[in-house]
């Protein structure tokens, strides 16, 4: 599930990303704490892949500003 939060129009804006299987949250991604948390053992192993690779942090903190202002309408 994606999401873009938006305060004072599009001033400030914050994505957040979750993965989510079985009604549980494994993994989350908020682009003002700017890496990927883990909520279950599962999705601490991901988290920490993802967090590890530079690139993959790059584009994921580079996604707020490619899609959140398109979709403020």
């Amino acid at each position: 599930v994606s999401q873009c939060h938006f305060i004072n129009s599009t001033q400030k804006m914050t994505f957040v990303q979750r993965y989510i299987y079985n009604r549980e949250q494994l993994v989350m991604f908020v682009s003002d704490v700017g890496y990927y948390v883990g909520f279950t053992p599962y999705g601490e192993g991901w988290a920490s892949d993802w967090n590890s690779n530079p690139a993959t942090l790059a584009y994921a903190r580079s996604v707020v500003d490619m899609v959140c202002p398109y979709n403020y309408d």
